[in-house]
């Protein structure tokens, strides 16, 4: 019966597709998945190839991760945020950096006035990093640290802070961001070329198989590929190749697979199109789980499971009707958990605008708890799977990534690619022609592209970070230099970057560098007298 609706469709002149640009009929019917195998494709969740979600009873056993991203100012604002998300019911913690620190640059360098503390907290030192942490237990709750190029250098200061309030470091649990592949491909806060960078992340994965064993070292991160313009297939198959290119870096470095891979986590975009982002969830789990076991030989079930932060669309939400971006970041975040999120990060409505107010942050937050404890979503393990058309697409995601994996190594791998600029070409065209399809109107966007209105439908209080802050951080880091003891740092620059000449491991001198309160400009500029600051080919 089904077969003969479809049959009669009448002929329409538009095109229906998903967000990302792959046609879709009206109907799914068994003739598009003829050809499945339960168990080579699904199995129960809980089992390889992990599509249905890497835990049997998924949200049942254990309620996702509510990590809302918080940062602003310096480190006492984010502190008293930190505690304040923790009082209404988050359950880890998510910190975001301004743009100098993200890019290695320290708060009273001149390149940094006007951005301290605008879009996250400004850390300079480790004082900084042991008053943002400041009565947090860093051994009960899980610390999330989003950041790129300077990240070892903050690592090992949350390292050197956890270690003088007496924290036992095997039971530290969290994840450092530390993808600095996507940062040459999308987000651009890289700070020396890619190969030496990579050492950094080879010794940082290193130390910490052997010295803070809970710790997730990368979080292979698809959300800022996402951003940048690329399409979910894109997010999907760049970020998956990222992740495989850090399993051959472990292996590179000496250390065994199921000793460090269970280590490595992922971060993905949940974008507005529900069904083709709980696809792409469901494809990435697959493919990996297939690749760890077919490719690499991986044995411990811990390695074939993909485990992924989930945070809603920034690039979805609008200035015009700002509202209505709680209902867009709620559908998105219904798409994150359907498709087996392990933690979960809600944008505010005012994101767009500036960083999250006190109540824009509540509200984003209390989304995930009206969707974990009210809507029934978390009763039932992958509830759609069966769905003709999410299976369907699900299998359509994985063929469009393998196709992308095939052409990366064709080129060299993820490095060649990056040095050829060849992702950042892929993202530029998509981002063109999905601006193309909202320009003409093809696509609609409520209040930006349809649906607007002559006068502001209401205005919304908007955060403002003020020059007070950088004044603050100025006082501290001149502070900071003149009672220290300098000739130490400055011995601890110069074997770090003997160290770094000579190819050891990076981190026992990071350790004492940041100990002896170095600033994280001054380790910075260490590691680019020794490596160079990398200057990207332009791609046309």
């Amino acid at each position: 019966m089904v077969k003969e609706l479809s049959k009669k469709e009448p002929k329409v002149e538009k095109t229906f597709e998903t967000l990302s640009g792959i046609p879709l009929k009206a109907v799914y019917t068994p003739e598009d998945i003829k050809d499945f195998d339960y168990k080579a494709a699904l199995n129960d969740p809980g089992l390889f190839p992990y599509t249905r979600g890497i835990h049997d009873t998924m949200y049942r056993g254990k309620m996702w991760t509510m990590r809302q991203f918080a940062g602003f100012g310096g480190p006492e604002e984010t502190n008293a945020r930190f505690k304040y998300l923790l009082a209404t019911g988050q359950t880890g913690l998510s910190t975001a950096f301004d743009l100098p620190t993200l890019m290695g640059l320290d708060s009273d360098n001149p390149k940094s006035h006007g951005e301290v503390g605008v879009c996250g907290a400004a850390i300079d030192s480790l004082e900084d990093i042991e008053i943002l942490y400041r009565d947090i237990p860093l051994d009960k709750i899980s610390t999330s640290m989003t950041i790129n190029g300077p990240a070892v250098i903050i690592y090992c200061m949350f390292l050197a802070n956890a270690r003088k309030r007496g924290f036992d470091w095997k039971l530290l649990n969290g994840t450092l961001q530390n993808d600095i592949f996507k940062e040459y491909t999308a987000q651009k806060t890289y700070l020396i070329p890619p190969r030496p960078a990579l050492k950094l992340i080879q010794d940082m994965m290193v130390f910490c198989t052997e010295n803070v064993p809970r710790w997730n070292t990368i979080s292979v991160s698809g959300y800022h590929i996402r951003e940048a313009g690329a399409t979910a297939v894109q997010e999907l198959a760049f970020t998956l190749a990222d992740g495989f290119a850090y399993v051959d870096a472990g292996l590179e470095a000496g250390l065994k697979l199921d000793d460090f891979v269970p280590r490595l986590s992922f971060f993905f975009n949940a974008h507005i199109d529900f069904f083709e982002e709980i696809a792409k969830y469901r494809a990435a789990r697959r493919i990996w789980a297939k690749r760890l076991r077919d490719h690499y030989g991986a044995t411990d079930e811990r390695s074939l499971k993909l485990r992924f932060h989930t945070q809603t669309a920034g690039c979805s939400l609008t200035a015009p009707q700002p509202e209505n971006n709680i209902i867009r970041t709620t559908i998105e975040a219904l798409a994150g958990v359907l498709g087996g999120t392990q933690s979960l990060h809600t944008n505010s409505m005012d994101e767009v605008l500036g960083l999250p107010t006190e109540k824009a942050a509540h509200i984003a937050l209390r989304t995930q708890q009206i969707i974990a404890f009210e809507t029934g979503v978390a009763n039932v393990s992958d509830p759609l799977a069966g769905s003709y058309y999410v299976e369907w697409l699900t299998d359509e995601m994985e063929r469009g990534a393998n196709e992308y994996f095939k052409e990366i190594e064709e080129l060299g791998g993820v490095i060649a690619g990056i040095e050829k600029g060849y992702f950042m070409k892929e993202i530029a065209d998509s981002a063109y022609k999905f601006e193309q399809k909202m320009q003409s109107g093809e696509r609609v966007f409520v209040g930006l592209t349809g649906f607007k209105e002559e006068a502001p439908g209401s205005k919304i209080e908007v955060l403002k970070i003020g020059l007070e802050y950088e004044e603050r951080q100025l006082a501290r880091i001149k502070a900071l230099k003149e009672r220290r003891d300098n000739a130490r740092v400055e011995n601890s620059l110069v074997a770090l970057k003997q160290g770094m000449r000579d190819g050891k491991n990076s981190f026992p001198f990071l350790m004492e560098a940041v100990e002896a309160y170095a600033t994280l400009g001054e380790i910075c500029d260490a590691m680019k007298d020794v490596w160079g600051a990398y200057r990207e080919n332009a791609v046309l």
